[in-house]
């Protein structure tokens, strides 16, 4: 597996390990994000002791736990009994840790399902024998509402244990390029359009296979390794996965507001909410508002979309054709993703377009909020806004194989006089992104206003 990137998350785990002081290290996030990988680069070249937390019952944990520990230490009576109790547990540790050693429990949330006070008893196993050690602590897991309630959440019992955290998120798409940096643009673009960016899927994704061998071989075969991967997840996280199913599908396609959930799935509004939450705090789906709305957490713009891009894709192709795939018609499947995969990548593009922005920020402002804006029956797909310079930066994006002409230009323009942000005397910034270049009217008339060009990723004027 490739290990890409995370510097930052490698930097910040290297220097808690400076000095001898005791440090209890979070690491969280969602599944297949990278969590696991990013602790084996930390502790390859470090003393360690690594335990994978099972489904089983605390005392088989314990036992496991116990095996691992008596390895390290060469201790025969461990190895062949393991632990009776965490009390034991935390006084063995206290006992035999004299240097500097990194102790890790990954998917900590499976000690919590046997043992729902686990986090009290690693509080006081902290507080009265770890921290006197020089024991580097860290606790690992995928369910990040448990992470968050049962560790780092105010009311937490290991609230103000902690010595630092990471919350591992999937990778833009210019970190996910660095899979396949060989690729062009727009193949790079198709395949984060597949797997978005977590590693775990874009190590799956074969570089030198086309887009639709690697669709075939590793999601629309019954024996594919991705094909049932979405249903392993939530059946993982969720108590009622039958439900937030429906949720999913209606989201995917395009039933975005509450409204409009609420009418493809019937179930009552409250109900909704609730499912929405919960896939939220799952960063499974993310709810967007206008870039432009003063109190975003208020709005009643508000449109639900999915996160995940493999979840769309899984949603939108595989769910619905599920019958299809296992009576062996897959090439009428592909049909099915070739007619409109591009809609995927162009509103993928237009993700992107907002990383570029950002890149390239020294050529307009420096930018507090960005992100798309809609009323009614209008949309902008990029919004950029500094408060305080009273600047805004209108962009259009557009993944067509038509260059882009001064009309859309000119439109963009009359869609901008109808956002409400800003003094009257704003100053104002455009953009466009083109995948197929610019007319030669367009590429003169941006010489002479205030407008940027990107030929897909690349500023061109």
């Amino acid at each position: 597996m490739k290990f890409i990137d995370r510097e930052r998350e490698v930097n910040s785990l290297e220097k808690f390990w400076e000095g001898s002081e005791s440090q209890l290290i979070v690491i969280y996030g969602k599944r297949r994000v990278g969590k696991t990988e990013l602790i084996k680069q930390f502790i390859k070249d470090k003393p360690h002791i690594y335990f994978l937390s099972q489904k089983i019952s605390e005392q088989e944990n314990l036992q496991m736990f116990g095996k691992l520990i008596g390895e390290y230490f060469d201790d025969d009576i461990l190895k062949a009994k393991g632990f009776d109790s965490w009390q034991v547990f935390f006084e063995y540790l206290k006992k035999h840790i004299k240097q500097r050693i990194v102790i890790v429990i990954d998917e900590f949330p499976y000690l919590a399902d046997s043992n729902k006070g686990i986090s009290s008893i690693f509080q006081a196993g902290w507080d009265e024998y770890l921290k006197q050690t020089p024991a580097y602590l860290i606790l690992c897991g995928s369910s990040i509402a448990m992470m968050e309630q049962e560790v780092l959440g105010y009311k937490a019992p290991l609230y103000g244990r902690r010595t630092g955290q990471v919350l591992l998120k999937p990778f833009d798409f210019y970190h996910a390029s660095d899979f396949f940096p060989e690729l062009s643009f727009e193949k790079r673009l198709s395949f984060f359009s597949l797997a978005g960016g977590n590693p775990s899927y874009l190590n799956k994704i074969d570089p030198k296979k086309s887009l639709e061998e690697n669709i075939e071989d590793y999601i629309l075969l019954p024996e594919a390794m991705l094909y049932n991967e979405v249903e392993f997840i939530l059946h993982e996280e969720l108590r009622e996965p039958r439900n937030y199913f429906a949720i999913l599908k209606a989201i995917a396609f395009n039933k975005t507001r509450v409204s409009e959930i609420v009418n493809e799935t019937g179930f009552e509004k409250d109900f909704a909410h609730k499912y929405l939450f919960i896939l939220e705090d799952l960063q499974i789906i993310q709810k967007e508002v206008p870039g432009t709305e003063k109190n975003p957490l208020k709005s009643r713009k508000g449109i639900y979309k999915l996160q995940d891009q493999f979840f769309k894709f899984w949603f939108k192709y595989v769910l619905p054709n599920k019958s299809r795939i296992e009576e062996g018609r897959i090439e009428y499947v592909l049909d099915i993703i070739e007619r409109d995969f591009n809609l995927l990548v162009s509103e993928n593009y237009e993700k992107v377009a907002i990383e570029i922005v950002k890149a390239n920020e020294d050529k307009f402002f420096l930018i507090d909020r960005i992100g798309r804006w809609w009323d009614r029956n209008e949309e902008i797909d990029l919004v950029a806004l500094n408060e305080n310079e009273n600047k805004i930066l209108f962009g259009e994006v557009k993944w067509s194989n038509k260059p882009v002409g001064v009309n859309i230009y000119e439109d963009l323009k009359r869609k901008a006089k109808l956002v409400q942000w800003g003094s009257e005397n704003r100053n104002e910034y455009y953009c466009l992104f083109s995948k197929s270049g610019f007319t030669e009217d367009m590429l003169k008339l941006a010489k002479h206003e205030k407008v940027k060009l990107f030929h897909k990723d690349q500023l061109i004027v």
